[in-house]
């Protein structure tokens, strides 16, 4: 029992790490997922519930039943799910308080730490493909961070928060949350909506956090589906894909840039700046050490684990 609980108290610690993350723009909630451990776990399982959904949605009102959808709805880790979810809950509603006008009055050194811990965070996919790397997968990282590295570049627009506006903003937003290297808060400050969206998180705006939220589930069930799938078949060349977004990412991190995301050489407080960088990609590799640590504490005398997916693994 004590281990039971234990684990859901690991699990919804990650969950705050994660919705913590989806607050600071340019850090992405699957970016900390990954360095975690436990991204393909959630994508598989949110596959699952979406599944679930569209079963009981087309079954249940033709008298089907909904044995289809239950059995969809079992193969998800329920227990997980709502653990990391109550963990990101608790710890969005905090850091919209706390910790985005942190960032707005220290972006430079808030910057820094997240740039070293993004940058430490490339050996995550990178090492979890479980294969080799050959030139090809070189070359479509390299594109993809290229194309990152161009998106991430474009200057804030401001538009209507209209309802229609926001419900699309959300969508996009939120399969940024499950794409390592694509913030959500980034996109929400490119569409000009960051400021009103931690405005009305803080001011408990029922209105506007239901538009929001209808457009986050509008745009997770229909990507999940989609990345669960190219995890499912296509595993190496997924993460080769996840290592370029997030190398491209870092231009969104860049700690030197102005309010129009023109990056200039280091200037300022640059020691501070660097030390944080530091500390951010020290934080990483020690979390993933202890990782490797417990995993190879777990598999002594056990028989090698397999892939955290079951899948097979397509290049």
């Amino acid at each position: 029992m004590a281990k039971t609980v234990g684990t859901h108290l690991i699990n919804g610690f990650r969950g705050a790490l994660i919705g913590t993350a989806e607050v600071v723009p340019g850090v992405s909630g699957g970016t900390i997922a990954l360095i975690v451990g436990i991204y393909e776990q959630l994508i598989t399982s949110a596959g699952h519930v979406v599944s679930g959904v569209r079963k009981a949605a087309a079954d249940i009102p033709r008298g089907h039943g909904g044995a289809r959808a239950a059995a969809e709805f079992r193969r998800a880790d329920w227990a997980v799910i709502f653990a990391v979810l109550v963990g990101m809950l608790l710890a969005a509603l905090t850091a919209a308080k706390i910790l985005a006008p942190l960032v707005e009055e220290e972006e430079q050194r808030t910057f820094g730490f997240f740039f070293g811990l993004v940058l430490a965070s490339l050996w995550v996919p990178y090492s979890a493909a479980g294969r080799s790397w050959k030139a090809r997968h070189y070359l479509l990282a390299l594109a993809v961070a290229a194309v990152t590295f161009v998106l991430t570049g474009l200057p804030p627009a401001q538009v209507d928060p209209h309802p229609l506006v926001v419900m699309a903003a959300a969508a996009v937003a939120i399969c940024a949350l499950v794409l390592p290297g694509m913030s959500g808060s980034f996109f929400l400050l490119t569409f000009g909506l960051y400021t009103v969206t931690m405005d009305a998180l803080n001011s408990r705006d029922l209105g506007y956090i239901g538009l929001f939220a209808a457009g986050a589930v509008i745009g997770l069930a229909f990507f999940v589906k989609a990345l669960q799938w190219l995890l499912e078949h296509y595993h190496h060349l997924t993460l080769v894909v996840l290592t370029g977004l997030l190398a491209g990412s870092l231009r969104a991190l860049w700690p030197w840039q102005d309010e129009d995301r023109t990056v200039f050489a280091p200037a300022g407080d640059v020691p501070v700046t660097v030390t944080l960088a530091v500390l951010g990609f020290a934080l990483v590799v020690t979390v993933l050490l202890v990782e490797r640590g417990t995993r190879a504490r777990r598999g002594n005398g056990a028989a090698p684990d397999t892939p955290r997916t079951g899948v097979t693994q397509s290049t």
